[in-house]
């Protein structure tokens, strides 16, 4: 198992994306948080945006939807071309027939679970999604700090994943860098947002290549 590296534009330079994504080039993905200032208190683009981005980099986008009612807009993100789709728990009405809309389209779907809300009803369904998304903080807002009770949550998705199997990837968004990718690595998730601990370094391949490294040695030493 691999471990991939997918920054968070919402760190990036607006103004700036193409030239920002150039600067990102060896990331596995493109984490782009399309916020509605209803379900977070923040605004951020919607799918004109997100079009114009999946023109302008050949990376596959990782759409992650902080919106109300996904069942209605989801879809139109997949159209647009984005590689995976995810969606909350929390805002939409039925999650497992909107992921079998978006795998129809032919985009991966995604769950996320905010820090408060409980995954355990969600292990059941874990086939139908191909990627579930731990927050690791409150969705909303980046330059956050891990919530370490969160963690109890990537641990249970992958127990669930190795037991039957899954190809299910399992993605945490919030407050990863360097001091803690490794130890999340190693309690299951192999696909990791991190925003600021990239933007803010200044050579952000390098950034995202010990990233990599670092989860890669957590995932070996799994037990």
């Amino acid at each position: 198992m691999s471990a991939r590296i997918n920054p968070s534009i919402l760190s990036a330079d607006f103004v700036n994306f193409e030239r920002d994504f150039n600067s990102i080039s060896n990331a596995d993905l493109i984490h782009v948080d399309v916020m509605d200032n209803h379900f977070v208190p923040n605004l951020t683009f919607g799918l004109p945006m997100v079009a114009r981005m999946q023109q302008i980099t050949p990376k596959p986008l990782d759409i992650h939807l902080m919106i109300e009612s996904p069942d209605r807009w989801a879809p139109g993100y997949a159209e647009a071309g984005a590689f995976s789709v995810t969606f909350h728990a929390e805002a939409a009405e039925s999650p497992v027939k909107l992921a079998r809309t978006l795998r129809s389209i032919g985009a991966r779907a995604g769950l996320a679970i905010k820090p408060g809300t409980a995954i355990d009803s969600y292990l059941e369904v874990l086939a139908e999604f191909d990627q579930i998304l731990v927050m690791t903080v409150e969705p909303g807002f980046g330059g956050q700090s891990l919530i370490e009770d969160t963690l109890s949550k990537v641990a249970a998705v992958r127990r669930k994943v190795d037991a039957e199997k899954l190809d299910v990837w399992l993605q945490v968004d919030g407050g990863i860098d360097e001091t803690n990718i490794e130890r999340v690595a190693n309690l299951g998730a192999d696909t990791f947002v991190a925003g600021s601990a990239v933007f803010k370094a200044e050579d952000r391949q390098a950034q995202i290549d010990n990233l990599r490294s670092l989860a890669a040695s957590g995932i070996a030493h799994r037990h």
